[in-house]
């Protein structure tokens, strides 16, 4: 399967997308590779092309006095972006590296927005899109607002359990407002209860 079956294969999720649909906007997808350790957007660049993730992962993290904080990690059939500077076509205050090989389909800001005038079942998928990007960002806010370092530690072990088997363990520290050390005395005492 090429890059871009892998894409189309993800979307027959949607019935609503015809292959005219679909025809409309192969044209313009284009495939990318990265490095592992590869950046993939500088903050203070605006983040003009979206992508979808057919192999490897990313993180997402802003760098504060010296440090880097992880708010995301980006796995194979998710979309890698940053929504904010993506759609107010602004300069991002973040950064996105890829922390394997990766491969991802890209497409522009233009072409997106292009493909929402044209069919009405594309702008339906960037609702649900949306919508999404939406509830993974409120449940990101709850979480802090609302649990504490263990809670959100035991959080991701139920919901993802791979992403200790493919995330550096201080990645994933940063990623749950921990320090490292502080992770690792969590884990211990999950592991004797």
């Amino acid at each position: 399967m090429n890059s871009c079956e892998i894409l189309e294969n993800w979307l027959s999720q949607f019935p609503f997308l015809t292959q005219r649909d679909c025809a409309l906007f192969e044209p313009f997808l284009r495939t990318r590779k990265l490095a592992e350790r590869e950046v993939l957007l500088k903050a203070g660049k605006t983040c003009t092309e979206m992508g979808f993730v057919n192999q490897g992962c990313f993180r997402v993290y802003y760098a504060l006095d010296g440090k880097e904080i992880n708010t995301q990690f980006i796995f194979e059939q998710q979309f890698v972006v940053d929504y904010d500077s993506f759609l107010q076509v602004k300069p991002s205050r973040c950064f996105i590296q890829a922390l394997e090989p990766t491969e991802i389909v890209q497409f522009s800001f233009a072409e997106l927005q292009n493909a929402y005038r044209l069919s009405h079942n594309w702008e339906r998928f960037g609702r649900i899109m949306a919508e999404y990007s939406y509830q993974l960002t409120t449940q990101r806010v709850e979480s802090f607002l609302f649990r504490d370092g263990e809670q959100r530690y035991l959080d991701l072990m139920a919901t993802q359990p791979a992403i200790f088997d493919r995330i550096p363990l201080y990645h994933i520290a940063s990623y749950l407002g921990l320090e490292r050390e502080s992770l690792s005395r969590i884990r211990r005492k999950v592991a004797h209860q």
